[in-house]
């Protein structure tokens, strides 16, 4: 028991001191946590104290700097402010003087220039000169030449005529001879069958009995040699047609190159002849402008100074001028007695008519000046170009318009000629059919016949009479001030030969001008219009029309579009009249007509679905373009579109199997006839291999087109299937004089440059 008791008291200290040893290890290391703790609390402020200490002085630093910064920046701006002030005088002085020398240059260099123009002017007036007396002396040769070349076109025609009936004979002789050869063709065909056949049976027979009779069979053989013969023949005969056939086919081909050739020959001939009555009336114009013995004689009246001298004299004085002139070239003018009282009337009539030439010359000299001003883009007043009011109220001023003989005009058709030259610039082109309509507009409304009672002159009076009348006019009420107004800017004048001579020229220079700008426009198409349709695949064939937008080909009609949009806004800028632009436009839309619908017809791989669907994603563009164009300036442009609109309408129609012919012509295709939908049906090809619907019509309607077709090919209509391009541009004056309001020339100023001329001061009236 002992024993125990002191192993469980050992056990129990053993046990205490375990426990007191945890005890103090604990309170240990709670005392040292405990410290560790407030070492690092007072480490961490030491820490943050001094780093407040060095923020706070990096903060007093960059303010410093700032301040030295500023100070240091102020100092030198307003250094530099004080050098520019003071430098800024003598660049000043510079520029004025330099300013002041670049003027007197410019006034020395257009002095000069003036002088080198009116020296150049001189000469070129001179040359001038002589060319129309040269070109007066071949007048005579130029008639002969047109009257030769007249015989030569009445032969050539008279020949293509007689080639032409020459050439249906021979073709109407060809389908016969071609439907006997093919009868006779076939027969013989028949025939070589038939002995095929019986060479066969012959054949075979005389196997059969090659082994019972040999005296059969040498009759046989006989027999077979005979039919081979026979079929020799008849190969021959075959051959001979087909030869025949060749050089029938040949003779053909070469009669109708002749006939092309003699055409292309007379369209030769007859744009010879043209330009030969061209220069004709050329020349006889010009000679007119040599010969102006009546217009020397009114500008002579005016002058009070000077009697008036009758044509008469003038005449006379120009014969002894001339005969004076051959008999000291002859040496014989001592045999020549002249009357001698004519003599003192001669001299005097002579100095009346150099006092003539010489105010002549200066009416010449004023013409000058709106030709040389006019010449030049001058811009437009009030939506109407200056150009062409200007020489209208200087036409007015002048009475060129009654004059019997002037040479006014002949400047003007020259000067337009020569604008016009550059035919690939649009905007160019543009602003002279501007020019040339409303100059044809203000003609239309002032030439009248000698005849009309309508007639009156403008007022060359300025008289107390005249004044009040016309503010008795003006006063009554605005509508009457403005058709007074109206008016006095376009003036009724009795129209002598010249005046009507020049409208007519002014008309075909407006046709003219519509016609080469309707041909830019096709170059600019011809490439576009020309590109394939795009290729899809067959799962796409059905597809909307609106993914065909957004591919690499819709390109092509953004493209067309653009053109378009281009040459609406130019025509729009140089104020073209309207029934123009619509007559530019349909021509345009037109010619998309012709171009797309003959493409369809013409190539294969146009008659599919897909081009179709192209085709008419392009029309809706189109279409959109003429919406936002307006009718005013559109017209009638989307109606030229029905024959490609129907063609497409029908290549895009699913399960065309299933639709008859009287469907087709009476509601998909009206317009279009037998011939072309027969064409059309049999080029159109499917490119999904049957899978979407899309394959062309059925057999029965194709049949009874072609029944059609042949009853129509007996009449004597035409069976062509394409369409052809009117290439004229015809326009009605009438239609072009309503368009324009008269009330739109009220406030039209003429040109700057001529008001300040002190020869043109009626331009201000």
């Amino acid at each position: 028991m002992a024993q125990l008791d002191a192993c469980r008291s050992e056990i129990l200290g053993r046990s205490a001191f375990i426990i007191q040893r945890k005890v103090c290890s604990y309170l240990t290391r709670r005392s040292f946590v405990l410290l560790r703790l407030c070492a690092n609390t007072y480490s961490i402020c030491m820490q943050r104290g001094d780093l407040a200490r060095k923020i706070y002085d990096g903060m007093r630093r960059e303010t410093a700097c700032l301040r030295i910064q500023r100070g240091l920046r102020r100092h030198l701006a307003r250094k530099a402010y004080k050098e520019l002030c003071s430098s800024a005088v003598p660049i000043q002085t510079g520029m004025h003087g330099m300013a002041a020398r670049n003027e007197l240059c410019l006034r020395r260099q257009t002095r000069a220039a003036i002088k080198i123009q009116c020296a150049w002017r001189g000469r070129v007036a001179r040359k001038e000169l002589r060319k129309l007396k040269m070109a007066a002396r071949e007048t005579r040769a130029l008639q002969a030449a047109k009257n030769k070349l007249e015989k030569q076109v009445e032969e050539l025609t008279w020949r293509l005529q007689l080639e032409r009936c020459m050439r249906v004979d021979i073709e109407e002789a060809k389908t016969q001879e071609n439907a006997q050869l093919h009868s006779a063709l076939e027969e013989v065909q028949l025939q070589f069958k038939e002995t095929k056949e019986l060479l066969r049976k012959e054949c075979e027979a005389a196997r059969r009995t090659a082994e019972v009779v040999p005296i059969i069979q040498k009759v046989s053989v006989v027999n077979h040699e005979m039919l081979k013969e026979l079929v020799s023949s008849l190969e021959k005969k075959i051959d001979e047609t087909e030869k025949k056939l060749v050089e029938t086919n040949k003779i053909s081909e070469e009669r109708l190159k002749q006939a092309l050739e003699a055409e292309s020959k007379i369209i030769h001939l007859k744009t010879a002849m043209n330009s030969l009555e061209e220069k004709i009336i050329d020349m006889e114009s010009e000679n007119k402008f040599l010969r102006q013995q009546n217009l020397l004689c009114s500008a002579i009246k005016k002058i009070s100074e000077h009697p008036p001298i009758s044509p008469l004299q003038v005449n006379i004085c120009l014969v002894w001028k001339m005969e004076t002139m051959w008999m000291k070239r002859t040496n014989q003018i001592h045999s020549f007695h002249w009357n001698h009282q004519m003599q003192p009337q001669l001299r005097s009539t002579e100095s009346d008519v150099n006092f003539g030439r010489s105010l002549l010359d200066h009416q010449h000299d004023n013409v000058d000046a709106p030709m040389n001003c006019v010449s030049k883009n001058i811009g437009f007043s009030q939506g109407k170009p200056v150009a062409a009011f200007t020489i209208y109220k200087s036409l007015l001023h002048w009475k060129s318009f009654e004059a019997e003989r002037t040479s006014v005009f002949d400047h003007l058709i020259r000067l337009i000629g020569s604008a016009i030259e550059n035919e690939d610039n649009n905007d160019q082109m543009a602003y002279w059919l501007s020019n040339t309509s409303t100059l044809l507009f203000l003609l239309e409304r002032s030439l009248k016949s000698a005849g009309s009672a309508l007639s009156r002159k403008p007022p060359s009076t300025t008289s107390l009479f005249g004044r009040m009348a016309k503010s008795f006019r003006l006063s009554p009420s605005n509508n009457l001030a403005a058709a007074a107004a109206a008016l006095a800017v376009v003036w009724q004048v009795q129209a002598k030969q010249p005046a009507l001579l020049f409208m007519p020229q002014v008309a075909a220079y407006v046709e003219k001008i519509c016609g080469i700008i309707r041909d830019n426009l096709k170059k600019e198409f011809h490439s576009l219009l020309m590109y394939p349709a795009p290729r899809t695949s067959k799962g796409s064939i059905l597809r909307s029309g609106r993914s065909f937008g957004k591919d690499s080909s819709s390109s092509h009609w953004q493209s067309i579009i653009y053109s378009l949009n281009t040459l609406l806004c130019t025509l729009k800028e140089n104020f073209v009249p309207p029934v123009l632009v619509q007559k530019i436009f349909t021509q345009t839309f037109s010619y998309f007509n012709v171009q797309l619908f003959n493409s369809l017809l013409l190539h294969r791989e146009c008659c599919t679905f897909s081009n179709g669907e192209y085709v008419k994603s392009g029309l809706a563009e189109l279409e959109l373009w003429s919406c936002q164009a307006k009718e005013e300036y559109s017209g009638s442009s989307w109606d030229e579109l029905k024959h490609i609109r129907q063609a497409v309408g029908f290549l895009v129609t699913h399960q065309k199997y299933r639709i008859s012919y009287d469907e087709i012509t009476n509601d998909l295709c009206p317009i279009l006839s037998v011939q072309q939908l027969y064409r059309m049906c049999t080029l159109y090809w499917d490119e999904s291999d049957d899978n979407y619907n899309t394959r062309s019509v059925s057999p029965d309607v194709i049949s009874s087109m072609r029944i059609l077709m042949t009853e129509e090919s007996n009449s004597a209509e035409s069976s062509s299937f394409l369409l052809d391009d009117n290439s004229r541009i015809r326009f009605s004056v009438v239609d072009l004089s309503n368009s324009i309001p008269l009330k739109d020339f009220l406030d039209v100023q003429p040109a700057e440059e001529l008001l300040e001329n002190p020869a043109f001061q009626f331009l201000h009236e």
